[in-house]
């Protein structure tokens, strides 16, 4: 696939990622049992958990050219490690004019919890708490972990997934 510098210069305004980050909602936060997996359906509800949402994220800017993947971390889901854990996904993307991948999350925003797209450094959602065994993974792949797509695919009740079912390894 050729990618073009044109289209990686359109990142210096990320609209993708700020249209999926600030008006996709995600399922948690807004306390919807609706579980979405593909692209469209995340459009078509405006709604998804990260898995789903880092879904949309990345058929938006492949269909721009732009190479896009999948990161993932492993975070408390409750914020207590007795609670449990999970994964989180997020997307990486390559930005030509300066020969670098950028992660980035579009998770969403909200108070104690802020992603912001910058090419100088990381500001992710959720900062890495090593001392109660959560991870970062650093890879970027090229399809989304497959864990995640059966967890979405499996479960019809995206509040109880995300209380029992999200998986907490790649």
């Amino acid at each position: 696939m050729n990618y073009s510098m044109k289209n990686s210069q359109k990142l210096k305004r990320p609209r993708q990622l700020l249209f999926v980050r600030d008006h996709i909602s995600h399922s948690w936060d807004i306390q919807s049992e609706r579980v979405t997996l593909t692209a469209s359906d995340v459009l078509k509800y405006s709604e998804g958990i990260c898995y789903a949402k880092s879904n949309l994220l990345a058929s938006l800017l492949r269909a721009q050219g732009i190479p896009t993947g999948f990161c993932y971390q492993r975070l408390m889901i409750f914020d207590t490690p007795d609670k449990g854990y999970s994964l989180h996904a997020l997307n990486g993307i390559y930005i030509k004019s300066i020969d670098k991948w950028i992660r980035l999350d579009a998770r969403g925003n909200k108070p104690g919890v802020q992603s912001q797209f910058s090419t100088k450094e990381e500001k992710l959602a959720f900062t890495i708490n090593e001392e109660f065994d959560e991870k970062d993974f650093p890879t970027i792949y090229t399809n989304p972990n497959q864990n995640t797509i059966k967890t979405l695919k499996e479960n019809s009740n995206a509040l109880e997934m995300y209380k029992y079912y999200l998986p907490d390894a790649l």
